[in-house]
């Protein structure tokens, strides 16, 4: 299991009399500028990826997971898309674009119809990064979906109908390469839409023995969407979040989680971070606020595994 203290000793051609830290700010400047060797090591995927992120239990980095992934995504020159799911809408804060009541949101495309390019939003600090942002209203869009048809399958619709969603014949070199789905913290109406749409899921699991006991049930409802309503989806990556290497604990769930997962599981675990928690109250994602932080480097990497590593089933 690598820390952001194993990545910043690693050395991969950077000047070696530097120290961790300044190896560590190089490693972020690279990823910044979107040059050096870093950018050949990632070519686009042939097809639009939608990973969906999902745990219906609260508290262990989903959100913050699903918006600095796709933040290092972006910095690796990728063409990412967010959708904020949670009516929360902690996502959309994080990647600072509006989401006041009134504002187009996931709310509009999923009751209304209303298409997905018309309401995404450019995150303002990172090029090739957008949001489809959640209001409070999608809190009621369960309830008014109860009565549609199809229902399950209204947001895989919605995605799939925008114009860069899809393979590069089909949707050309503005095509989005990653889709993220942020799922509230519930197995309702909203996360059933996201595994109906999805064709892989990311999994956060904090390293706690609690966060082990929700997840059969989560694999449960991921086993039914597969086997009644969604036969593509995928459970590629398990990311083990909250790390605390000097506890015992931690290291026993993250053994534990690799054990029954095997290669699912990132090799990379993302430590505990007050720099990671900041982020949000100032509008950005660790990438931006701190990128040369233990959190933003463990992100970093974990991104780089998801790229490299593709779909596993």
């Amino acid at each position: 299991m690598r820390t952001a203290g194993d990545l910043a000793s690693y050395d991969d051609g950077y000047d070696v009399e530097s120290t961790p830290l300044a190896r560590a700010a190089q490693h972020s400047i690279l990823a910044r500028q979107e040059t050096g060797r870093r950018e050949a090591a990632f070519q686009r995927p042939e097809s639009t990826r939608i990973m969906v992120v999902a745990n219906q239990k609260g508290g262990v980095g989903k959100t913050t997971s699903t918006v600095n992934v796709a933040a290092a995504l972006a910095q690796l020159g990728q063409r990412v898309l967010v959708l904020d799911l949670d009516p929360q809408g902690n996502a959309s804060t994080a990647l600072s674009v509006e989401h006041r009541r009134g504002v187009p949101s996931t709310y509009d495309a999923l009751v209304d119809g209303q298409p997905l390019v018309d309401i995404a939003q450019p995150c303002p600090d990172l090029d090739g990064l957008y949001v489809i942002p959640a209001t409070i209203d999608l809190a009621g869009a369960e309830i008014e979906l109860v009565s549609v048809v199809a229902r399950e399958g209204r947001l895989r619709k919605a995605i799939h109908a925008h114009p860069w969603v899809g393979s590069a014949a089909e949707a050309g070199e503005e095509r989005f390469d990653y889709v993220f789905i942020d799922c509230p913290p519930s197995l309702g109406l909203l996360t059933l839409n996201a595994l109906v749409a999805g064709d892989e899921m990311m999994i956060p699991i904090q390293a706690e023995y609690y966060a082990l006991e929700g997840l059969g049930q989560l694999l449960e409802t991921v086993d039914m969407v597969r086997a009644h309503l969604n036969p593509r989806l995928a459970v590629s990556t398990i990311l083990v979040t909250m790390y605390d290497a000097r506890t015992r604990l931690a290291a026993g769930v993250a053994e534990e989680v690799r054990e029954h997962f095997g290669d699912q599981v990132l090799r990379t675990a993302i430590p505990r971070s007050v720099r990671v928690s900041e982020a949000p109250s100032y509008g950005q994602t660790v990438m931006t606020y701190d990128p040369g932080s233990p959190g933003a480097l463990s992100y970093f990497e974990a991104a780089r595994e998801i790229a490299v590593r593709g779909v596993r089933s």
